[in-house]
């Protein structure tokens, strides 16, 4: 088989993948394969999880490909505890607030999200936390009629935009309920509580599902030198299949780790990162699984955290200083 014929071959796959997940609801699943550092977009609640932090990543999906996947992601969460100077505002301190903004392009569409979120938590035992969250989100969609393909201009709702542009805003909020340790996590939230029943512009999509999220983290010191860390999560949403995956990483002399991880019936990936005085920077590597119809592209996904008041050391009583 020629290049040629194996580029259009890709090409084909990828309309039909584009054209099966826009055609009834006109939006993408944002994967972030590194989820277990951007806990509190995905759950309000995990919001000042880590502390104060700036937390950023850039996702190029199907590197290669006209149209595939670009996710752009910055946020700001900020401990009020921390920023007080409490001395163990992890356990002592009540509230949190986070700003995030994602920028997310995939075909005829781009898509700018600001989520507002806030965090409460209430202090169970001596060593445990339960801590509930909100948010409110802003989302606005841009439909580029030119770039269209013939599956989507043939649908009813998005095919009278062919050739032109339309726009579309969608005001919704999300919930978060999570338990937290030093040692582990367990949480489940709810985004587009309201099923995007409030929008402005030209409705060229037919609302917003309500998606629930369940994550959960085990992390432990193995010696001195090397910890294990694991993360797993599950993502439900009507029209679309149930995303489930995991990561797992060693973490060696509270420097440098190195792992992997799975997303079921879809990719795989080796993950790398490094941990300087208060930055962490990772890099991710994701290859489609064999037994996917996908594009076999690969992705690209690099992320940073950087904490506002604190070094990336362990306190007193943690034996792993990150998830």
């Amino acid at each position: 088989m020629s290049k040629i014929q194996m580029k259009s071959i890709a090409y084909l796959t990828f309309v039909f993948l584009f054209s099966q997940t826009l055609q009834l609801q006109a939006q993408s699943r944002k994967y972030i394969s590194q989820f277990s550092h951007f806990q509190s977009y995905f759950n309000p609640g995990l919001t000042g999880y880590e502390g104060s932090t700036i937390r950023s990543y850039v996702r190029n999906q199907w590197s290669g490909m006209e149209g595939a996947p670009k996710t752009y992601f910055i946020s700001a969460e900020m401990d009020f505890s921390e920023g007080k100077g409490i001395e163990d505002p992890a356990l002592m301190g009540k509230n949190a607030y986070s700003i995030n903004l994602l920028h997310d392009t995939y075909g005829a569409f781009k898509e700018t999200e600001f989520l507002a979120a806030y965090a409460s938590r209430v202090r169970l035992t001596s060593s445990h936390q339960l801590r509930l969250g909100a948010g409110l989100n802003y989302q606005t969609i841009r439909l580029d009629g030119n770039a269209l393909t013939s599956e989507q201009a043939g649908d009813p709702l998005i095919g009278q935009y062919l050739g032109g542009f339309s726009d579309m805003q969608i005001f919704d909020f999300n919930l978060g309920l999570a338990l937290t340790h030093k040692s582990y996590y367990l949480s489940y939230a709810m985004h587009n509580v309201n099923k995007g029943r409030i929008s402005g512009g030209e409705e060229f999509m037919d609302g917003k599902p309500v998606v629930y999220i369940i994550q959960a983290g085990f992390r432990e010191a193995l010696s001195p030198q090397a910890s294990l860390i694991i993360n797993g999560f599950y993502r439900s949403q009507e029209g679309l299949p149930d995303n489930l995956e995991f990561n797992v990483k060693t973490l060696l002399m509270d420097k440098i780790w190195i792992g992997g991880g799975h997303r079921f019936d879809y990719a795989s990936n080796l993950q790398f990162g490094v941990l300087f005085d208060r930055i962490r920077l990772g890099y991710i590597f994701e290859f489609p699984a064999n037994r996917s119809y996908l594009l076999p592209g690969q992705t690209h996904e690099f992320a940073l955290v950087y904490h506002l008041f604190r070094k990336n050391e362990k306190g007193p009583d943690d034996k792993v200083n990150i998830w």
